[in-house]
């Protein structure tokens, strides 16, 4: 498994990235290479929307030009899920790698990826949880006044190989969360490690302890 640091990078790039990767994994794969290799990549992105394939565009609550005006980048993507904000204070994961190696099925991924989330978050004495009925993790899920979304996570697998990944709002401006319907919803909030302990976190250090809950959920080295 090799991991990269992207840094800050514009959206696209890191698309146009990931799809250079998953290209290079699903052929080794067709291969039946022993040794192909499989990848974690982490970053933070400029402003960017990015709305899943069957996403709602009514979702976006501000028009495309006001989106070019905020120096706001606007994306239509291949994951599943609906409407989300990337940005700065916001880390992300793509994990690019073949569940069949893992054992695992697409479902069975998406909630592994949940339990990585969990276990971070843990450390820094936050309680995330799933939600049987949305994906991501969740603060008070079963509450539904007090529910709010802390990661999101949207991914595309084909031939069981993955491509996008989860983000997880560490010190992220969540004033943008503000201009959509996220995930497709009106009632829930979002919220950030910064909000829930009341200060702002060590954007590496947070990184760092991902990697490593990554290399305990999955059962590799990073």
């Amino acid at each position: 498994m090799i991991f990269e640091n992207l840094g800050r990078i514009r959206y696209k790039k890191a698309w146009d990235y990931q799809e250079e990767l998953f290209e290079s994994v699903v052929r080794e794969k067709s291969e039946k290479k022993e040794d192909k290799k499989q990848y974690l990549l982490f970053c933070e992105h400029e402003h960017v929307y990015t709305l899943g394939k069957h996403g709602d565009k009514q979702n976006l609550l501000i028009a495309n030009h006001v989106c070019k005006s905020r120096n706001i980048d606007l994306h239509t993507i291949d994951r599943g899920g609906d409407i989300t904000y990337h940005g700065p204070g916001q880390l992300v994961a793509y994990p690019i790698i073949d569940l069949e190696s893992f054992g695992m099925g697409v479902k069975s991924y998406i909630s592994a990826l949940e339990e990585v989330v969990i276990e971070t978050l843990e450390s820094y004495g936050i309680k995330g949880e799933k939600d049987d009925k949305a994906m991501g993790v969740w603060i008070d899920a079963g509450d539904p006044v007090k529910a709010r979304k802390i990661c999101a996570i949207g991914v595309r697998a084909s031939r069981f190989v993955t491509m996008h990944g989860l983000a997880l709002n560490v010190n992220t401006d969540l004033s943008y969360f503000n201009y959509i319907n996220p995930c497709g919803f009106r009632d829930r909030g979002v919220t950030s490690m910064q909000r829930e302990r009341g200060s702002e976190t060590d954007f590496e250090e947070v990184s760092g302890r991902m990697k490593e809950a990554f290399a305990h959920r999955f059962e590799m080295e990073l």
